[in-house]
């Protein structure tokens, strides 16, 4: 059976205010409930706030360039990736994925996946992961429902979308150049690939896990499609 593909921002895995137990318990509850009927996961595990802590720290400290900066982030998404992992136990490959190019060979029903390479955050090996196991879709799960046509946080004119292609994306919100811990809803090179795959990309809510289940399934969701 084909995997779904689930992008799992860092931001759902340790948010500000420190660990949600009941999400985890729930998330985990809802992965083994549709893996027992027959579906199989490939959770991509972002960095989020602790990979940003690390690089304000560092840069307080020494002159580091971009890619410094992003092998810290590669790390912390690892980190971030075991502790998913650790979750599912006999369920999930007994390593974390850390290149989405190689196609691992195993009856297991979960992947954990982590970061890869400098010059672009998990995403874009969410992206490559689809290529690599044939999947058409990515499940993008992040702490708000939309992608808006302005950081809502700032702007409370910022109006959210529900539909957008590729080429509207990259021009308009998330442009072409990649900065080492950017807060985008998807970062320049993953949109680059996945416009280039013809890959469709939902975003939703990672803690409404009720819209969540109805992304993966192809059910009617609160959120945004782009692709």
């Amino acid at each position: 059976m084909q995997q779904k593909i689930l992008s799992v921002g860092g931001s759902i895995i340790i948010p500000k205010t420190g660990f949600n137990i009941s999400f985890f318990k729930n998330f985990r509850a809802l992965i083994l409930r549709h893996v027992k009927k027959g579906s199989c996961f490939i959770l991509v595990v972002g960095g989020g706030a602790t990979c940003r802590k690390y690089q304000e720290a560092a840069r307080k400290v020494t002159e580091l360039n971009d890619t410094d900066l992003d092998w810290l982030g590669i790390h912390s998404t690892v980190f971030n990736a075991q502790f998913v992992r650790m979750l599912f136990k006999e369920h999930a490959y007994p390593e974390v994925l850390r290149d989405p190019r190689k196609k691992v060979k195993t009856n297991k029903p979960i992947l954990v996946a982590a970061g890869f390479e400098p010059g672009h955050s998990t995403d874009t090996d969410a992206v490559l992961l689809a290529k690599t196991y044939g999947a058409k879709e990515i499940i993008n799960l992040s702490n708000i429902a939309y992608v808006y046509d302005k950081d809502p946080r700032k702007f409370k004119s910022a109006k959210k979308i529900e539909t957008l292609d590729w080429a509207s994306f990259r021009r308009d919100i998330v442009g072409n150049r990649w900065d080492p811990g950017r807060n985008v809803p998807f970062d320049p090179t993953a949109s680059r690939f996945a416009q280039r795959f013809g890959l469709s990309v939902k975003f939703v809510k990672g803690t409404d896990l009720k819209e969540v289940e109805q992304a993966i399934f192809g059910r009617k969701f609160r959120g945004t499609t782009i692709g």
